[in-house]
Order: C-alpha cells, then structure tokens, then sequence
C-alpha cells in the first residue's frame, strides 16, 4: 500500500501543493497524514501514527526529504529502519527512492 506524509512548518502554510503530488502518485487521501510542525520538534503525531501502521511492502512518499526528517542523521535511521522492515521509500522532489525486498533462503 503507499502513504504519504506531508509536512508544513507554521499553521498559515498549506499542505495542498504536498497533498496533489501524493493524489498524482496514486496514493488514496485516507492514506496521507500530516503535521503542522517545525523540524526542530522531535514528536510529531502524523509521522508517529503512520510509522506505527507501515508494513513490509509498503511505500512511503514524501514531497522532500527535509519534510520527513529533523537531520541527516535522523533520515539515515529512518531508512535504515525502513530496510529492515521491508518499507519503500521515495522523495518526489529529489527523485530518490528507495526498495528494500526481504529475501528468504531457499
């Protein structure tokens, strides 16, 4: 299944341009979440709720990268959890994704 995870800084900005990318991407509007919230903030209670429901297989899209992570350090450990769990990611804007498969020996 994909989500997207859209995030804006202060409350007088919009999630709209965000928002369309994901509809053009193919990912159903039940399936985005959001946050109002400047990147210093640690918990952020959309990203907390769709981490939380992401399964093997899924993909994740974000607008950008800066949108999803407070750091780079943070964004490593994001895929890197991502990789374990099986979890796509992929940034429109910087054109990255990212595909991990579980492979079960023979």
């Amino acid at each position: 299944m994909k989500f997207g995870y859209a995030r804006v800084s202060t409350k007088s900005q919009k999630h709209d341009l965000q928002v369309d990318a994901f509809l053009k991407e193919g990912i159903k509007p039940k399936n985005i979440y959001a946050d109002i919230s400047s990147r210093a903030k640690a918990k952020k209670k959309g990203l907390d709720e769709l981490l939380s429901i992401l399964r093997e297989g899924d993909t994740l899209v974000v607008w950008k990268l800066d949108r999803i992570a407070r750091s780079l350090s943070h964004l490593i450990k994001l895929i890197e959890d991502f990789e374990k769990k099986g979890i796509h990611f992929k940034s429109i804007q910087e054109n990255f994704m990212a595909i991990f498969c579980q492979f079960s020996p023979l």
